[in-house]
């Protein structure tokens, strides 16, 4: 759990709405990409420089600013300040710690959502802090790095399909909270195949290897249920607060991705919970080993005493005992010892022992 609050420390004595940087030390450049539109026209510009891209800002028509690297911390507070967003409202986009959360403010709605992808290298998900404001004609994305989930939603403003190019920024946001919302799904189904592969090991031969990638998925669960729980009360903002950024014909639409969030969030608590059983259930399949490896023993053990004690009788040195001189005594020990042991073994069978 140290790693949530990895770097938080940082701003520790620092006053309120400080411009600096939380998060991984990163090395990424500045790319900022830009889709000016409206109904009948869009431009778009990639890999621009921050004055290049508040040029851009025209009446008349709709604005999308995505910037990637909010670890260049005067690029984000450049555009921050051209469109007049407050500094704490700045604070919280260069702390890539925070919760998903919504903010009203008078001109503009700020809002943190987390963007989770799968590593097929590694096999593991990563998280990344997504920050959007919407103005009243225009959306601004930050993130932490390049790479994202929102190349569909730049492909349907490039074919002017659908509602996108004439229904307003609003919708605009709509439409990226909708996709990262909608990858979840292929977060979990990832999740859905780690359970499956991790119970058939458990039934067929449960080792410690099994129990360290039981424990390494439940960390991750603890990391996706964290990114994801917050958006119940987030989307439910913005659906139902008289928020006046949002139309009310966007709202329908935010209600379709409320009960996205609710599907999402309950697959999650069902995940927690086969992952829980899955720890007892691993923790009975040990146990059931050692119970029938203690059996074979205790039967050996319960087999081998009588044998023991007789061989233990006539290993006793004295000098007059009747059987010592007797030509067949040691054959009719033997065979007297081997009669023993398949009675036994008779006995345990006929009570199912065996």
């Amino acid at each position: 759990m140290a790693k949530y609050f990895k770097n938080t420390s940082s701003k520790v004595g620092l006053p309120p709405g400080s411009i600096r940087y939380v998060g991984k030390t990163r090395e990424e450049p500045l790319r900022i990409c830009v889709f000016e539109y409206s109904e009948d026209h869009l431009e778009e510009y990639t890999n621009i420089t921050v004055e290049e891209a508040l040029s851009y800002h025209r009446q008349g028509s709709f604005l999308w600013i995505n910037m990637d690297g909010v670890h260049h911390v005067d690029a984000v507070q450049q555009i921050c300040t051209h469109f007049g967003i407050h500094p704490l409202t700045i604070e919280d986009i260069l702390s890539t710690e925070q919760r998903p959360k919504l903010e009203d403010s008078e001109t503009y709605i700020y809002m943190v959502l987390k963007m989770l992808e799968f590593d097929p290298i590694k096999g593991n998900v990563t998280a990344e802090q997504i920050s959007m404001i919407l103005g009243e004609n225009f959306v601004i994305s930050f993130q932490e790095r390049p790479g994202d989930t929102f190349e569909q939603v730049r492909n349907r403003l490039r074919q002017g399909k659908g509602r996108i190019r004439k229904s307003g920024a609003d919708y605009l946001m709509y439409t990226l909270i909708d996709t990262i919302i909608d990858y979840y799904y292929v977060i979990l189904e990832n999740f859905g195949d780690k359970l499956e592969t991790i119970e058939e090991d458990l039934l067929v031969d449960a080792s410690s290897r099994t129990l360290t990638s039981l424990y390494n998925l439940k960390r991750e669960m603890v990391s996706v249920r964290r990114s994801i729980w917050p958006l119940r009360e987030v989307i439910n903002r913005l659906e139902r607060d008289e928020l006046k950024l949002i139309k009310k014909e966007t709202r329908i639409f935010l209600r379709d991705v409320y009960d996205h969030t609710i599907q999402v969030i309950d697959t999650v608590e069902t995940y927690r919970d086969v992952l829980s059983s899955m720890v007892d259930l691993y923790q009975s399949t040990i146990g059931n080993k050692m119970n029938a490896v203690m059996k074979v023993l205790t039967i050996i053990s319960t087999i081998f005493i009588p044998l023991t004690f007789v061989a233990g009788l006539y290993g006793m040195n004295f000098e007059y005992m009747p059987e010592l001189n007797w030509r067949y005594g040691y054959f009719t020990v033997l065979g007297i010892m081997f009669l023993m042991s398949l009675m036994m073994i008779y006995l345990f069978k006929k009570k199912k022992w065996l």
